[in-house]
């Protein structure tokens, strides 16, 4: 990929937005562009965390497995958000794994120590780095507050509402998702099983709440989802 074309991706993500002009033209320097086909491995437990990774296409599960081999999906991050950042503080091997999912990934991959520089030389990169891990340390947060009060029902109900919310199109009064997750994606991320994802949203598809199909769910009206 040009010079040109890396700016220009570059542009497109918030947390770079206070880079200086010379400073997004060293980035260039550093960034190494990779596809990713879907369904694999971008980095694995163990491994050494010496990148970190910028998505501009596609969409990345962030994961861990239990020790009864059960997989547990962390976040999932969307184009124009960065991922594996926890190198810029101290992490020598990874705690998780990245996974592409339906869909084949395009993202930039630039080392550890290289992106540091840029932190030093500009303190508003600096911060929002530190942004991103507070927000990131929030979220985290919640989701454990959510399973240990509340019910699977209500965990999934609200994984619908908060990605519409952050995602959704609107259509008319009502929102529609995309999406790239199987029922068992659903299951992983709010610490469920598949079958109680698949009654789930069979009980809200009956009440006419939502509709769903294959890589799509359509909500009524988010108001009444409950």
């Amino acid at each position: 990929m040009n010079k040109a074309l890396k700016l220009n991706s570059i542009e497109q993500f918030p947390l770079l937005s206070v880079l200086r002009r010379e400073d997004k033209e060293q980035l260039c320097e550093y960034m190494t562009y990779r596809k990713v086909p879907r369904y694999s491995k971008i980095y694995q437990a163990g491994e050494a965390s010496e990148h970190i990774f910028f998505l501009i296409k596609g969409t990345v599960k962030i994961a861990k497995a239990s020790e009864d081999k059960k997989e547990v999906i962390k976040t999932l991050i969307h184009p124009f958000t960065i991922f594996g950042e926890k190198g810029l503080v101290g992490e020598q091997y990874r705690s998780d794994f990245a996974q592409t999912l339906k869909g084949e990934v395009q993202l930039f991959a630039v080392k550890v120590e290289d992106f540091r520089r840029l932190m030093f030389r500009n303190f508003e990169l600096t911060n929002q780095i530190m942004s991103l891990f507070g927000d990131r340390l929030i979220k985290a947060e919640s989701k454990l507050e959510a399973l240990v009060c509340k019910d699977a029902r209500t965990r999934i109900i609200e994984f619908i509402k908060n990605a519409i919310t952050e995602r959704g199109q609107r259509i008319g009064y009502e929102m529609l998702l995309k999406h790239s997750l199987t029922h068992q994606d659903i299951a992983n991320i709010t610490y469920t099983s598949r079958q109680t994802v698949t009654l789930v949203l069979n009980e809200l598809k009956k009440n006419n709440l939502i509709y769903f199909n294959r890589g799509r769910i359509l909500v009524r009206d988010i108001a009444k989802l409950a």
